[in-house]
């Protein structure tokens, strides 16, 4: 049976990787385990998104349409414009998505397709694995855009134009998965002009735009740096969000893309053969969490708790800064990654997640190489405790 050449270029993904590294170390067995290596949030799904499934769950009688139901699009459309002062159509600019995996997987498909060959899928080093997945099964090349260490995100105008011109679709995180580092509108501008000189598809993944430190400086959205530039049709800029983050629901699998009109109707023409359409029941929750945000606040209150409270910990015996958004600490280890965290684990029940597991070398440098990913995703007691056995395992090296 033969089988299709780009599925074979798919990657072990990082978790895969993690469980081989520590599938034969015994860990100390004397230490409760704790697990700060995976991005799932673990604050409790807010009581009114619970209420909100229970009190629509006849809407799991009836098919749902790709489209989404008014409400729920216009409800999205009220929160970006609360969020951003950007206003986006909730008829032609908004589509409800199964949560952002799905959607920037599936949104390359349709970018890259009838590409020709040695068209370039680009993105940040270190990165989401999706965007390199879709690029493979896109029939398109993976680009990697290494991060500096300087400044946590890549340097946009020291891409070359010989790359760029071959460039089809690039991706952005802000706020960066890993280093927390957010956008500002010089780089905005700089993304803005190089996709119109050549010609490609900005796709801007912002799950983690609602985790940020300081209430009085929310991250831009690309939505907002478009508007704020007077790109109000967001020519060639699809935006990803979700609510699994903001609102720590990611088993409800609810988030939305929205931007250019033109790219929107051709993504809603590719899920309507798909099959993604969200469940009624779904989305009457999902209206119930983006036209609240209490929840949100509080949400940041508890992360923003875990950083101030860990930084002090750690900051003397590790290579961390405090990021601007973004839940993560991303640590230099001062030595190959895979073994610090396969020693922690062995020695002191912490798993974190290698940095090099979620780059790959590019021009001879693995970004991510000599990092860990801390997630501070558990509650802050079990965070403290991570970080004092941390302390622990460094101060005996």
């Amino acid at each position: 049976m033969n089988h299709s050449p780009n599925l074979t270029k798919l990657k072990p993904y990082p978790f895969e990787r993690l469980r081989g590294l520590l599938g034969t170390v015994t860990p100390n067995p004397a230490l409760k385990p704790v697990n700060l290596s995976i991005g799932e949030p673990k604050h409790p799904t807010p009581e009114l998104i619970k209420q909100a499934l229970i009190n629509n769950l006849d809407g799991l009688a009836t098919y749902p349409s790709t489209l989404g139901i008014p409400e729920l699009r216009e409800s999205i459309s009220r929160w970006i414009k609360r969020r951003f002062d950007a206003q986006v159509d909730a008829g032609s600019q908004i589509l409800p998505i199964l949560g952002s995996r799905e959607a920037l997987f599936a949104f390359a498909q349709v970018v890259l397709d009838g590409c020709e060959p040695g068209s370039l899928l680009a993105y940040p080093n270190p990165f989401y694995q999706i965007y390199e997945g879709a690029a493979f099964l896109g029939n398109a090349t993976p680009f990697c855009m290494n991060i500096k260490a300087e400044t946590g995100l890549p340097d946009l105008k020291s891409v070359s134009p010989d790359v760029l011109k071959h460039v089809r679709f690039m991706y952005v995180c802000s706020p960066n998965n890993p280093t927390g580092t957010v956008m500002g509108m010089d780089d905005w501008q700089t993304l803005f002009d190089l996709a119109d000189e050549y010609d490609f598809v900005i796709g801007s993944d912002e799950c983690y735009s609602e985790i940020y430190l300081d209430e009085a400086n929310p991250p831009i959205g690309g939505l907002e740096a478009a508007s704020r530039l007077g790109r109000s049709d967001y020519n060639n800029l699809i935006v990803f969000s979700s609510l699994s983050k903001r609102s720590n629901a990611p088993g409800l699998r609810s988030g939305y893309v929205a931007g250019d009109a033109e790219w929107i109707a051709k993504f809603l023409k590719y899920r309507t053969y798909h099959g993604s359409a969200m469940s009624v029941t779904i989305q009457k929750a999902s209206i119930a969490a983006w036209d609240d945000e209490d929840h949100v606040i509080e949400n940041r209150r508890l992360y923003k708790e875990k950083f101030d409270t860990l930084y002090p910990m750690l900051k003397d015996v590790m290579g961390i800064s405090m990021p601007p958004a973004g839940f993560y600490f991303w640590a230099n280890t001062g030595r190959d990654d895979a073994e610090f965290v396969r020693d922690l684990y062995k020695e002191q029940h912490v798993t974190l997640l290698p940095g090099s597991y979620l780059g790959r070398e590019q021009d001879g440098v693995n970004p991510g190489s000599q990092h860990v990913r801390i997630a501070l995703v558990a509650p802050l007691a079990e965070c403290v405790e991570a970080a004092n056995r941390i302390k622990t395992y460094l101060n005996g090296q």
